[in-house]
């Protein structure tokens, strides 16, 4: 499982990009994380748009109503599984491009920021109950090498 939060100001991205975006920023994880494309998968991705008035964010100090700065902050939060540094920056490149694209700009905007973080096994609830990435692997889901490397990292609640 996997929640995708998107807070920016309020208008910055429209309904169409937003659409996009549901699609592409779940693709930017889904594959990192279960190791293959399985579109039976994706209902395990949520994508949220917070937006927020200009003069409720600020960069350097200053209100993003003042200065017109293009503020953005993008928080990734997976279970624990297998995420070695490689495979986290490949999903950080990807959500940034993902963004770019749907706005239509060809660069991200160096004040954009994500955060990756990684929600330790036992704190994650769901379906009325705390929920293991070890009770999502045996969903045949994941692919074997993935299966495999989360087993190896990821130490099942006693």
């Amino acid at each position: 499982m996997t929640i995708i939060t998107v807070n920016a100001p309020t208008g910055r991205i429209a309904r169409d990009a937003r659409a996009a975006l549901a699609e592409t920023l779940t693709d930017a994880v889904l594959v990192p994380e279960i190791g293959q494309n399985v579109p039976a998968a994706r209902v395990g991705f949520q994508v949220l748009f917070s937006e927020y008035d200009p003069d409720m964010m600020a960069i350097g100090g200053q209100l993003v109503a003042d200065t017109g700065a293009d503020a953005m902050v993008i928080d990734i939060a997976v279970m624990e599984g297998d995420w070695p540094d490689e495979t986290r920056a490949e999903v950080i490149r990807s959500t940034l491009g993902a963004l770019a694209d749907a706005l239509g700009l060809s660069d991200p905007s160096p004040s954009w920021c994500v955060t990756f973080r990684v929600i330790k096994e036992g704190s994650w609830g769901s379906h009325g109950d705390v929920l293991s990435i070890h009770d999502l692997v045996g969903t045949e889901v994941f692919s074997d090498a993935k299966a495999k490397a989360i087993s190896a990292n990821v130490k099942k609640r006693g």
